[in-house]
């Protein structure tokens, strides 16, 4: 008899026009995940029983679902909703990964692309977006982890997926440690931040300004500092005691933004310490520089 719980997992990845949906579905392809794009919803159970027969049920899925689908992009969120097993679906446990960005980073990547908005009209790109983002409200409500490309790079979103998805331990909990400079902006994506000025600054010491917070003279000088221990002791804490209710609820993924002024020093120390930390504890962490490289 199949057993449930060694079935592939199913993910339905969605989200605005030019964020990295193909970026994305690349990269779970690489980690092998089967990967169908542009798939109206009403073909998924079709894609997933054929996947079942021909590769078994262990096969891990992914499916590209957006606004290119029209008016079939409707029947999205009920499918969602009945592809549970108590509601006769599939078995595989469906995570919903949805992608955005701010609408100037969309646009500037629309048009570097050449390509226009497939809802704009006769109108312009910006008006595409806007109809676009209007229509996936109700669906990046329900999304099960949401990845703002705005500040990433190719790789840096490679990344983020390999680190919700790459792990054999689909059930474990997943925390993203996130460095930050405010000088560019709080992560949109973060559910938890974490401000790092309250430690000296190791840009004004000479020896240390050109260094960043990977380097151990920098690591150093910021954790040795009176009030990070006692900060990373009840971040660490806190963060394990969430975790706990965050996989009761089934919430499987948590971003955790640190930041600084320029997210150069502080907040990639402290990232990287927090993250380490996490790691001796069990939890799967990963340490993620967002803006170091920037200045």
């Amino acid at each position: 008899m199949d057993d449930p719980s060694a079935r592939g997992e199913l993910v339905v990845v969605t989200g605005m026009t030019g964020a990295g949906r193909s970026t994305a579905a690349k990269e779970l392809e690489d980690l092998g995940y089967y990967v169908v794009d542009n798939l109206p919803p009403s073909l998924v159970p079709d894609i997933v029983r054929l996947v079942d027969e021909g590769r078994g049920t262990a096969q891990p899925i992914a499916v590209v679902v957006d606004v290119r689908s029209g008016s079939f992009f409707a029947e999205l969120p009920p499918y969602l909703a009945m592809s549970s097993p108590e509601h006769g679906g599939s078995g595989r446990r469906t995570t919903l990964l949805f992608l955005e960005a701010d609408d100037d980073v969309l646009v500037r990547r629309q048009e570097a692309a050449r390509r226009p908005h497939p809802l704009q009209g006769d109108g312009r790109l910006l008006d595409g977006l806007i109809r676009e983002r209007e229509a996936l409200r109700a669906i990046r409500g329900n999304a099960d982890l949401i990845i703002d490309t705005s500040h990433l790079n190719v790789h840096q979103l490679t990344d983020r997926v390999t680190a919700a998805f790459g792990s054999p331990a689909t059930t474990s909990l997943k925390i993203s440690v996130v460095s930050f400079g405010f000088k560019y902006g709080i992560p949109v994506d973060a559910d938890f931040v974490a401000d790092m000025r309250f430690l000296p600054n190791p840009f004004w010491v000479p020896e240390l300004r050109d260094l960043t917070g990977r380097d151990p003279a920098v690591a150093e000088f910021v954790t040795g500092h009176p009030g990070a221990e006692e900060f990373l002791t009840a971040w660490v804490s806190l963060l394990e005691s969430v975790g706990v209710g965050y996989l009761n609820e089934g919430k499987r993924y948590v971003t955790v933004a640190i930041g600084c002024t320029g997210g150069k020093h502080r907040s990639v120390a402290m990232s990287e310490a927090v993250a380490e930390r996490l790691r001796r504890s069990g939890l799967d962490a990963r340490a993620q520089h967002r803006d170091l490289g920037r200045e």
